[in-house]
């Protein structure tokens, strides 16, 4: 087996990896390393987690050990797709860089441009960016590329999908032809190809077998759900996600659960923490302090769940996750692998849920594919209202012992079924045509004409017919009583 010792590396840089505990190189690093050292471009093929990172660092460290950076014009240049894989990538520079007199300076979006230029004017060995972040300084003349002697293109295959293509070829064109290039994809798509076929001279390609496989040390189970309307799917699947961590208890330390769109980043940790779980999000839309502050505070085990998305996850390395929860199945298969490789690292033990709707039929078909074994199906630890369980809101409500009468509706009013109408109120409409007689209008001013000469309803009081009728209309098939009371009293003040 073949050791770091082995690979010509800088003795101070031998010293920083030995300080970390590794010993033997990964495929990736044993591959890239010893033509890196040569000088030569490396097109590297590997998924994340097969230690990229160091493939390229160690030897660009080891090269620029000789030598001064001038103001404005760093000598290396290490581009990333997300600000949190630059951050990673200048974590392990400075573990690896102990010792050695190298300067970096980190370029990325949401953090100001003022410290920035700071770093940039002092003159750095290492510059790591990303893409638009660069070019802002570069326009803004705050920043020089015809001194770079390494540049190195890592997650390019994210770099596609984030729509930075264009991007990374203008910067190609920046940098001079005489660079060494370290360029590194986990897939080489017709786009990636064309790159590295202009940009690169000659490259060692090393190219890892594709990541298809599950670790043995990750238990793995897929709910399936099938909402009993579609607009509830999203309810659901938050319901059966807080039953899942509920029903783990105090085996789910920590965990990280992906959803596919930002968007559902934010409503899965707001709903999360409404119900008093300690969640929080992670996406390219939040300030960089913030982001930096999520994963140190996961990292740390001072924040429990951490939401986020493929692309804010990429490249992270938090070695002790119990869990992780796929909220959304991921479109593409290797998506799959690379999330449950979170947990389980290490030796470690970790769990793995996915929650599959009927949407995901497909996505669930290639996920099984490719890892070539059907992930175990385990039973929802959550039920929908009406299945089984009795909600709690029926439990609050208060049984009706009798039932409520029927009522129906009348064309000029509401009215009670005759059959259930009270006696007083008959007896007021029986009342009633003498009290409008008592009250009638002298005899030698017509009265008004009424409808329902024949004993028909009328509409709104006006009538279709000549003759005239004494019964009250408009008020339904009766007299409310309280209206017939006013008419007693009158006939009997008449009378007196």
């Amino acid at each position: 087996m073949t050791t770091f010792s082995e690979l010509n590396l800088d003795p101070k840089v031998l010293k920083a990896i030995e300080a970390t505990g590794y010993t033997s190189p990964t495929p990736i690093q044993e591959g890239a390393i010893k033509p890196a050292l040569e000088g030569r471009d490396v097109l590297g093929i590997a998924q994340t987690g097969t230690g990229k990172t160091a493939a390229f660092t160690l030897p660009m460290i080891t090269l620029l050990g000789k030598g001064r950076a001038r103001a404005r014009m760093p000598r290396s240049l290490v581009l990333c797709p997300t600000r949190e894989l630059a951050a990673q990538v200048a974590e392990n520079f400075d573990t690896y860089a102990k010792g050695s007199r190298l300067t970096k300076a980190l370029l990325i979006g949401g953090v100001s441009f003022k410290e920035q230029d700071k770093l940039i004017d002092r003159g750095v060995d290492v510059l790591i960016a990303t893409p638009g972040r660069l070019l802002d300084h570069f326009e803004r003349g705050k920043l020089l590329l015809g001194g770079v002697q390494i540049m190195v293109v890592d997650e390019a295959d994210r770099m596609l999908d984030m729509g930075f293509i264009p991007d990374i070829e203008r910067i190609f064109e920046l940098t001079p032809f005489t660079r060494q290039t370290l360029f590194f994809s986990a897939t080489m798509a017709p786009e990636i190809e064309r790159i590295t076929s202009t940009f690169l001279s000659n490259p060692e390609k090393i190219e890892v077998a594709r990541q298809n496989s599950t670790s043995d040390t990750i238990t793995q189970g897929l709910i399936q759900h099938t909402p009993k309307r579609r607009d509830m799917t999203a309810k659901d699947k938050r319901e059966i996600l807080r039953a899942l961590i509920d029903s783990e208890g105090d085996k789910c330390k920590n965990g990280i659960i992906f959803c596919n769109r930002k968007v559902d980043v934010d409503i899965v940790a707001k709903s999360l923490k409404k119900y008093g779980y300690d969640a929080a999000p992670i996406h390219g839309d939040l300030d960089q302090a913030q982001r930096m502050r999520t994963l140190d505070g996961f990292r740390e085990g001072s924040l429990r769940f951490l939401v986020a998305s493929d692309v804010a996850a990429r490249g992270l390395d938090i070695p002790d996750v119990s869990h992780v929860f796929n909220f959304d199945l991921p479109s593409h298969a290797e998506d799959y692998v690379h999330r449950i490789g979170r947990t389980g690292r290490a030796g470690k033990l970790g769990t793995a849920f996915s929650i599959s709707v009927p949407s995901d039929e497909k996505y669930l078909t290639a996920i099984e594919r490719l890892v070539e074994k059907e992930i175990p199906r385990v039973e929802s630890p959550w039920s929908p209202p009406g299945s089984g369980n009795k909600p709690a809101s029926d439990d609050a409500a208060p049984e009706q012992t009798e039932e409520r009468p029927k009522r129906t509706r009348s064309r000029g009013g509401r009215g009670r079924n005759k059959s259930e109408r009270p006696a007083e109120d008959t007896a007021a409409q029986a009342a009633a045509p003498e009290a409008q007689a008592d009250n009638a209008a002298p005899a030698e001013q017509p009265a008004p004409k009424r409808d329902n000469a024949g004993g028909g309803r009328s509409r709104g009081g006006r009538g279709r017919s000549g003759g005239q009728d004494n019964r009250v209309v408009g008020l339904g098939d009766h007299l409310p009583g309280f209206i017939a009371l006013s008419f007693e009293e009158r006939r009997e003040e008449n009378a007196g």
